[in-house]
Order: C-alpha cells, then structure tokens, then sequence
C-alpha cells in the first residue's frame, strides 16, 4: 500500500514540476516575444533560429543645383510583408475579407479575392513573412496602416512594413540626364562610372552601416538590431543653375524638332570661373522625340568646321606672319594640290578684303592664308595649336573625355592639303566642350580655365571639400593679339555671318561654322551630303560673363552655323541676360534714382515675405504679427502692416499672388477659378460677403 501511496505522490510532483516547467517556458517565450518580436534574439540564442549580419545601405547623398535645388535624390520606399501567424484566430477570420478588400482598393491589379486567398493560405501553412506590395511610398504606408487588422501593428495585426527601398530619382526627368549620370556595377566588379553621380560616388555613398538578420521559413528578415550606424553620403553641389538649365535645353529641343536633326549639344559657361551652369545633350528617337542619352558636348569628336578658324588667324598672328589688316583675294574657290573648296555664297567669292574681313564672313580664303604661311613649317603652327590648348584634353573630373585629334607632320595621313584643311576646322577633331573651353579664353583675357561641373561637397550641412577654379594656361597668347581677335568676333556679329543674331540690350561676340561630316564614302561621293551647324561666343561683348556654344548634326532644314545654331545661341543669351538682375546696370547704380524708390511687394503670408525682404536686405519696419500682411510706403519707408482677413466672410485677396489667393480661399471652402497672370486684380464675390461653402469664385490676375 505504501508503494502504491509513493508513486501517487512521484506522479503528482512529476505532473506539478512540468507544469511549473511549462509555465516557465511560455512565460519565457512572451517575454522574448514581446522584447524582440517573433524570432528574436534570445531563440537565437538557442541556436532555433540562424542569424547573419547584413549590410544596412546608407541613404545616399544628393546632387544639387548651385542653389541647391535637388537634381538627383534619394527618396525612401517600403516593401511590406505580413506575419498572419500572430494575428488572433477569431479576430483573422472576421476582418481578413476587410483586410483584402481594403488591399484591393489601394491596389487594384489584384482582386480581393486574391489577396484573402493568399494571406489565409500563407497563415495555414505558418507562413511568417508574406510579401503584400513592394515599393510604396510613406503615404501608402500610412493608408496601409488604417487597414482592419494592420492597424493593430507589427505584433498583433502582423503587418511589417519597416523594409526600406531606397531609391535614386531625377525630379526633372529627362533634364541633365546623362550629365548627372549613375554609378555601375558590371560583373561583380567592373564598375561603371558616367557623369557627376559615377565621377562623385565615393562622396555620395556613405558608409555602410550593420545589422542582424533571421533565417525564418520564408528567406531573411530584419530584426532591427543596429552592429552598426551606417552614414549617410554627402550632397555634391554642382555648377549647374536649373533655371538656365531648362532654358538652354527647351531652346535646344526646340530648334532640333524645327530642323529634324540628328542630335545636338549646348554648354553654358561662366567665363572667369569655368563653372557650368547649362550643359544639355539631345538624341533623336523618333520624329520630333529627343532624349538624353549621350554626353556629346563632353565625350564626341567631331571636325569644328570654321569655328576653328579664330585659332589659325591666332596662330598666324602671334608668329607675325601677317597682319589682321592684310588684303587677300577671297575668290570664292580655293584649290591646293588639285583639291579645293568654295566660299558659302556658292563660290562667288568676296573680291580684295582684309584677313579681319575674310575672318568676319567666314572666307576660306583664310586655307590659302595658313597654307601659303606655314608651308615650309607645318610644325610652328600645330606647336602654337598646343600652346593654345587644342591638343590636349581639358582634364575634367567626368569620365569619358577623348584627347584631341590632330594630325601632325609625320603621321602616315599627313599630307599636303593637312595643313590648309586644319586652318578652316577639319583633319582636326575636337568635342564641343573643348571649342568652348578655348573661346571662353578668349573672353577671359587669354587666361584658360578647365570647365568645372561641381562646386563644393557638404556633408550634414557643413562644406567639406570645395572646388576652385583651376587656370590651365594663364595666357593662351598676348594681349595684343587678344584684343584684335576680340574685335573679330565682334565684327562677326556687326558685319559678318551672325549680323542677324544680335541683341538690342547687349553685345555678342562670338563665330558661325558649318562642317560637312565625312561619310562613309568621303566628302565628294555621299549622296545625301551631312553636315553639322555650330555657334560660339560669348556675351556681352564688352565685359564678358558667360561663353556657350552651340552644335547640331544633321539638320534637314538648313545648315548654316547662324541659321541652326546661332538662333539658339541667341535665345539663351538674350533670356539669360533678361533674367539675371545683376546684369543690368540701372537696377544696382545706387545713382539712378529708381534705385532710391521705396519698394513694394503683393499681399501674403508675414512669413514668406518678411523671409524674402531678409534675403534681398531690404530695410523694411514690422508692425504687426498677423499671420497675413501688406505693404505700406507711408513717409518714404516700407512698412509691412496687418491685412485684416474676416474668418466667416469672403476674404480680400486684391493683389495677393495666386497661390496665397487659391490657399486662403479654398481654406474657406471656396471653389476657385483662375484667369490671367501677376496679382489678383478682381475677384466675382465682394470682400465682406456672406461666406457660402462651396460656392465658386473667380478671380482674375493682371
């Protein structure tokens, strides 16, 4: 009997102690579950669940405008998964069919039908981490939240949506495209580099940061347990100015749909710095579509045509072979060692002119010129070449830049007519860029500078590194001969081929070329003859602030530099020249009176426009903190006073702009319609009336 009472009690402590022990072990797992979330460390630990460290990916840095205006970023997706084994069995079957309808309205490519079949099946089978939509944004993540079920959170709605997708965006689309560029990598290794984002990536990317991951049944998953921080990359602030950037290439688009061409290339420059504020490549792709998709102004060779012949007569001029005032016999048709070419107007020739006057109607007269000086010492003139830059490449910081082809006593193509042909542009190849760089020395008293396209690197705000610019040749010739060449180009735009392309606000100085592009058949044989129209220069003349260039292939329209290219040239100038207030002398002279009249600005939020009276140092009183204001000129001083705004009457939104107007309006439920352009001139409903939820208004701008 008493052995029969003794296993009693074994069996009972045997049945309390494995209680306890499970009590124990449940007790355990909540706490685990509820510290580290399912699958978390402390199983881990146990060796239930393989853990790894990961890489954690760094936001990368932005690419800015001069202004800092985003050109490239990085904006923040989601991937979201569910857990459907953590949500509660009677709360799963009574919202689920919710759940995907709600999925459904969010997300339309797929039925509800479909999304309740998959999350029920994923939970019968103990699936853990089942993919719901890839790519979201933040506010789509918000929207998902409020969803039956996933508004209970991770733990109990088994939603998981803290996978970030980080991914790069151009917010002006096809604008700057391959001058931006992107970084590659090609076979685990190979990397490729293109533009500012391939040249700049060891300052964009960062540091990359560590994290734990855990093996569950469906692939890996983040625990969010941070090794290590990653660091974010710097923002690269680049030369470039948005807003001539779209200018120059609305301009450049434009014209190419007009002439049906091939592709084209303009770049905008700043003469004393070498710092780019426009650069834009344009590709056919179909009739009148272009895209960018190669950097021509950076990375193609191509004949300059007679553009290059400001170099020959420079050359020509430092080495005193001749005079600027020299006469020649522009013919029309010059022929050496059998083969020969025509003036542009079919040959007719110019009779006796000056060099000045052959250079400024863009007379190859200027072949038998070079050829008749340098014949005996074809090398004295590719060695002034060089000295002026036009053998060697720029060294720019973006990849993909060609050396100049030149072809020099010795090569094997080296022949007799290498000579003459090199003086009017061809046997040379250059890219557009290096023709600029070459002109804008000219514009900038003989001193050449590399073109720059970055200006500065900031990291968390702070500059870290800054580029200055960099003076490759301080004097490309003297200034004597600088000054003549100077008056040339003027007299190009006065007298010559581009007399059509001045401005009546400022002065031009700058050369047409047209170039017949070699065929796969050479010059002569091609049925359909191709050539390229370009233009470069600078303005204003006088004092120089921006040198551009600007080249087409293949226009079908017509071909002359002036009518192709020069156009263009002249849009850009003359809308740069009239957007940009420092150029314009009458503004800034403290001695014109008008500097001295009191200002005034539109009606709108104290904010905005005492922030802007700030940036522009304008002397200016505040007297009110009322959220909307007006200015006051009373005693010859601005004043910013109160704009009395009635809560529940129609408000008075004379002379606001129309984005404070359609703000203040619409916040009153108004439904507005706008017309004309400035200030709000009128508005349909009075000041003062009753104000009526939705009742529509018109208010005109002038």
């Amino acid at each position: 009997m008493s052995k029969d009472r003794n296993y009693l009690y074994y069996r009972a402590y045997l049945v309390y102690f494995g209680f306890v022990a499970l009590m124990l072990t449940v007790l355990y797992a909540t706490i685990n579950l509820q510290i580290n979330g399912p699958g978390g460390s402390m199983q881990m630990d146990k060796g239930e669940l393989p853990t790894r460290v990961a890489d954690r990916t760094p936001r990368m840095g932005q690419i800015l405008d001069h202004n800092e205006v985003p050109l490239v970023t990085s904006v923040t997706f989601y991937d979201i998964y569910m857990d459907p084994t953590v949500v509660d069995s009677a709360l799963f079957d009574e919202q689920v069919g919710a759940l995907a309808a709600g999925l459904h309205r969010l997300y339309p490519d797929q039925s509800a039908r479909a999304y309740e079949t998959k999350i029920r099946k994923a939970r019968a089978n103990g699936f853990r981490y089942v993919l719901i939509r890839r790519k979201v944004t933040n506010q789509e993540r918000k929207r998902l939240r409020s969803l039956p079920i996933f508004k209970l959170g991770q733990m109990k709605g088994g939603i998981i949506d803290n996978v970030e997708v980080i991914l790069r965006k151009k917010p002006f689309g096809n604008l700057l495209n391959r001058t931006l560029g992107y970084f590659k990598i090609n076979n685990g290794s190979d990397t490729l580099r293109v533009g500012i984002e391939g040249a700049y990536y060891d300052y964009l990317k960062g540091e990359v940061g560590k994290e734990l991951e855990q093996r569950i049944s469906s692939g890996w998953k983040r625990t969010g347990k941070i090794i290590k921080d990653a660091v974010e990359g710097a923002d690269v602030v680049t030369t470039i100015d948005k807003e001539i950037q779209e200018v120059a290439h609305s301009e450049l688009e434009k014209q190419m749909i007009y002439m049906d061409a091939e592709h084209g290339s303009v770049v905008l420059m700043e003469v004393q710095t070498g710092y780019v504020r426009a650069i834009a490549n344009l590709t056919k792709v179909s009739r009148g579509k272009y895209t960018e998709s190669f950097n021509y102004a950076l990375g193609h060779l191509e004949v300059p045509g007679s553009t290059f012949k400001l170099a020959s007569i420079m050359a020509g001029l430092e080495d005193e072979r001749f005079q600027i005032t020299d006469k020649v016999n522009a013919t029309g048709r010059y022929s050496i060692g059998g083969d020969g070419m025509s003036d542009s107007n079919h040959g007719m020739g110019y009779g006796v002119i000056t060099i000045q006057q052959a250079f400024e109607k863009s007379s190859n007269v200027i072949l038998q010129l070079i050829y008749r000086s340098y014949r005996k010492d074809p090398e004295v003139f590719i060695e002034r070449l060089k000295q002026f830059g036009l053998t060697e490449k720029l060294g720019i910081d973006l990849e993909g830049e060609p050396r100049p082809k030149v072809t020099k006593p010795g090569d094997p193509n080296w022949s007799i007519l290498s000579l003459p042909w090199q003086s009017v542009g061809y046997e040379v190849m250059q890219t557009p860029l290096q023709t600029l760089a070459f002109y804008n020395a000219v514009a900038n008293k003989g001193k050449l500078v590399r073109p720059l396209f970055v200006e500065k690197i900031k990291r968390q705000g702070q500059v870290i590194k800054t580029f200055e610019p960099v003076v490759l040749n301080p004097e490309i010739c003297s200034s004597h001969t600088l000054q003549i060449l100077q008056r040339c180009l003027e007299g190009v735009m006065i007298r010559g081929t581009g007399r059509a392309l001045t401005s009546s606000l400022f002065t031009i100085a700058g050369k047409t070329g047209t170039a017949q592009l070699l065929g796969e058949s050479g010059y002569r044989d091609q049925k359909i003859r191709a050539y390229q129209a370009s233009f470069v220069g600078y303005f204003p003349a006088k004092k120089p602030i921006y040198s551009c260039i600007v080249v087409i292939s293949k226009p079908v329209r017509a071909y002359y530099g002036a009518a192709v290219s020069g156009t263009v040239f002249a849009e850009i100038a003359n809308k740069v020249y009239a957007s940009a207030l420092q150029y314009h002398r009458a503004v800034n002279d403290p001695r014109n009176p008008l500097a001295n009249d009191v200002p005034t600005f539109k009606t709108g939020q104290r904010r905005d426009l005492t922030y802007l009276l700030k940036v522009l140092n304008v002397h200016h009183q505040l007297n009110t903190s009322s959220e909307w204001v007006q200015s006051d000129t009373a005693d010859k001083q601005l004043q910013v006073q109160r704009k009395t705004i009635l809560r529940n009457k129609v408000p008075n939104v004379s002379d606001m702009s129309a984005k404070d107007a359609v703000y203040l309006l619409e916040e009153r439920g108004l439904i507005v319609q706008i017309s004309g352009r400035g200030k709000v001139t009128k508005q349909s409903i009075s000041p003062g009336a009753p104000l009526v939820k939705g009742q529509l208004i018109h208010i005109k701008l002038n």
